[in-house]
């Protein structure tokens, strides 16, 4: 009998999640904000809400429209690209949970792109008086997911977490 390959459906169901939970977030924000309200909420840490037309850190923000659709249509292929990969490596906890996160940050914020034409960005972290730039949910799972595949990266193969400590004495 052929063994059973793991379900990689229950992959999918950890993007839905993080899909809900960013919608969830920016819909709370968006309602209860206006445009550009900050409210501090530690001496390190505000809440705000604005709106980025562009991608990572603002970029191409200021473009004309145009890169709406182009942002778009690299996150539609992206996407798909991450649904093959968790399906090849559903067994794989550590990439299949990085794609999970890379997966539905990419939906949430493709959503918010087709709706809106924005993304709709919220968290803000600040120290010393420089601030980072407003993030949300879907930004944070993409970077946890990032980074695991970073991990996953540099890790060797099959190698166990710490050598087994030698029982002889010297």
């Amino acid at each position: 009998m052929p063994e059973a390959r793991p379900s990689w459906s229950r992959w999918l169901a950890v993007s839905a999640c993080i899909v809900v939970a960013d919608l969830a977030t920016k819909a709370w924000v968006s309602g209860g904000f206006r445009y550009g309200e900050v409210r501090e909420i530690t001496p390190f840490f505000n809440l705000v809400l604005v709106h980025n037309t562009g991608a990572a850190f603002s970029f191409l923000a200021g473009a004309g429209g145009w890169q709406r659709w182009f942002f778009a249509l690299i996150t539609v292929a992206i996407s798909t690209a991450l649904v093959v990969m968790l399906r090849r490596h559903a067994g794989n906890r550590l990439l299949a949970t990085a794609f999970s996160l890379v997966l539905g940050g990419a939906l949430g914020n493709l959503h918010d792109r087709l709706r809106f034409g924005y993304v709709v960005d919220f968290i803000q972290v600040h120290a010393a008086g420089y601030y980072w730039p407003a993030f949300n949910v879907a930004d944070s799972a993409i970077c946890v997911g990032v980074a695991l595949l970073l991990w996953d990266s540099v890790r060797p193969a099959g190698a166990p977490a710490r050598p087994a400590a030698s029982q002889e004495k010297p």
